[in-house]
């Protein structure tokens, strides 16, 4: 999967990110007197998120890595197509969720106690423990990691990702206040999009048709590859 993807899903789901983070950013507690420092908690609250995201990133491109060395890669890109097409599908506001909700009540619980803290270090960790909640945009950004194939590329991939959806964020918590609700709905409508575009680039890679960028030939790759001593 091309590492620019990312930064578009990001990019264009940012606005689904205020809607569920939004509250949080929110929430910030100050750090310190004037501006500076309260710019700097709010700054380590999106860095936190994004380690996040990178610790994802070596998770899944790890096992991106170990298919490629199985020969198994192409069929999980386009098995990760099909469960993105298949959520649109059955859910009416695009959502993919999953059962983790012993996991989720442990996130929540560590990220309301974080709240009552007032320092640059809680709110690094409460921006990692934010970047861990199951979010639908989340999964899809870490389906395109694990077709990255690699464990540095996972990694970049979801960095990439992250980045994507900095600025809203940033300006969210910078700000103290949310775009508006007719504007956010107008571009939440994009996020469908978005997922559809990617299960097709997730489809099109796993079929290796050998076209460079979109469908390389990635049965032959591997073929070469097994070949080497």
């Amino acid at each position: 999967m091309e590492l620019w993807t990312a930064f578009i899903l990001g990019l264009a789901g940012s606005l689904h990110c205020a809607g569920m983070c939004g509250p949080i950013a929110l929430a910030l507690p100050m750090t310190g007197h004037g501006f500076s420092s309260y710019a700097l908690g709010r700054v380590a609250y999106n860095l936190g998120r994004l380690a996040a995201y990178c610790l994802l990133g070596v998770a899944f491109g790890l096992v991106g890595k170990n298919l490629v060395l199985a020969g198994a890669q192409r069929w999980v890109s386009i098995g990760a197509g099909v469960v993105i097409l298949m959520s649109l599908i059955a859910s009416p506001q695009h959502a993919l969720t999953a059962p983790l909700c012993g996991i989720v009540a442990w996130l929540k619980s560590g990220l309301a106690s974080l709240l009552r803290y007032k320092s640059v270090a809680s709110l690094l960790l409460l921006g990692c423990l934010n970047g861990l909640l199951p979010c639908g945009l989340v999964y899809v950004a870490c389906a395109g990691a694990t077709t990255t194939g690699g464990l540095l590329s996972g990694v970049e991939y979801m960095l990439l990702f992250g980045l994507g959806t900095w600025p809203m964020m940033l300006a969210i918590s910078l700000l103290g206040r949310t775009v508006r609700a007719p504007l956010r709905l107008k571009f939440q409508k994009l996020i469908p999009v978005c997922l559809l575009v990617m299960a097709l680039l997730l489809i099109l890679r796993g079929l290796s048709l050998g076209i460079p960028f979109l469908s390389p030939d990635l049965a032959g790759s591997h073929g070469q590859a097994s070949c080497c001593p």
